[in-house]
């Protein structure tokens, strides 16, 4: 399978697909500008570092890498629906699609860009959970930025209703020292108050366990580091929503696929349709739903 993906798709040294941990086939990026990582395991950025600087992606060391559970930490897909579903607990949380095995759309190269696209469909095993028949492809561009499409088409007669997020989770120094810019006086929902609505006053700080929804927002939103010397922002389009995530203490050591002291140096600043904002696809329409991570020296 490598080497046909390779034969197919790879572009020397700049893109090769590789085995990574049990056997997971991973494409790797190699350029001037930057190197970067995703897996077909469900499109699944796993790495991206601008070259000469520090990584900026986040991962757990004690991720599973198995077919049948997701990766913990880079960036995970969460459709048709964000958190457990509404439904029926019994469901994968945040979704289907990033426990599925994508296949290559494309790989291109212009300059010291590359970009890689996914793609999943409907199937009989996910149309028995969620009946609606879509195709959705991850588009990929590893450069001086990252830049991640998540590209939904509605293949069905009906209007579409669901979730979605890129759930990228970012290198911190110390999550104690961090503040998290962009998103003043936006309401957000508390899900650590009984989901309580609440408008953010200044930047956010970290002092335990956080979990937010901010809802109506479209602006971009900066991670200011001053121990790593380096601002992380994350503009978007056609997104609505961001969540702000850190597990803290309790909820690391509760997650067997997270190592209990990797808290600290860690944040999930999550792109999403979501909660209010969840999104409504007329049958036949295409969203595109886009998130550009980009980093500047403080």
């Amino acid at each position: 399978m490598l080497a046909e993906l390779n034969r197919k798709f790879g572009q020397g040294e700049a893109v090769k697909f590789v085995a990574g941990p049990n056997g997971l086939p991973r494409i790797d990026v190699n350029t001037a500008a930057c190197t970067g990582s995703v897996y077909l395991h469900g499109a699944h950025v796993t790495h991206w570092q601008k070259r000469g600087e520090s990584p900026v992606l986040w991962m757990s060391e004690k991720s599973w890498f198995e077919d049948a559970k997701p990766i913990r930490g880079g960036v995970p897909i969460c459709f048709p629906w964000f958190g457990p579903n509404a439904n029926n607990a019994t469901l994968p949380a945040h979704g289907f699609v990033r426990l599925k095995s994508w296949t290559v759309q494309s790989v291109t190269r212009q300059g010291d860009d590359v970009t890689i696209a996914l793609e999943t469909k409907s199937d009989e095993q996910t149309l028995a959970v969620w009946p609606v028949r879509f195709t959705l492809v991850h588009r990929i561009t590893f450069g001086a930025t990252l830049t991640m499409s998540l590209e939904l088409t509605n293949l069905g007669g009906d209007t579409l209703t669901c979730e979605e997020a890129l759930h990228t989770y970012f290198v911190v120094s110390d999550i104690k020292q961090v503040r998290v810019a962009g998103l003043n006086g936006v309401t957000f929902i508390d899900k650590m108050d009984n989901k309580a609505r609440k408008p953010q006053q200044g930047e956010i700080t970290f002092t335990g366990e956080t979990d937010r929804v901010y809802i109506n927002t479209c602006g971009a939103t900066e991670i200011i580091d001053p121990a790593l010397r380096r601002k992380i922002i994350i503009s978007k389009e056609n997104s609505h929503a961001t969540v702000v995530w850190n597990p803290w203490i309790n909820k690391a050591k509760a997650m067997p696929d997270f190592g209990d002291d990797e808290w600290p140096g860690m944040l999930c600043i999550e792109t999403c349709n979501a909660a209010d904002n969840a999104l409504s696809l007329a049958a036949g329409a295409k969203h595109i739903m886009r998130a550009v991570v980009s980093t500047t020296a403080l």
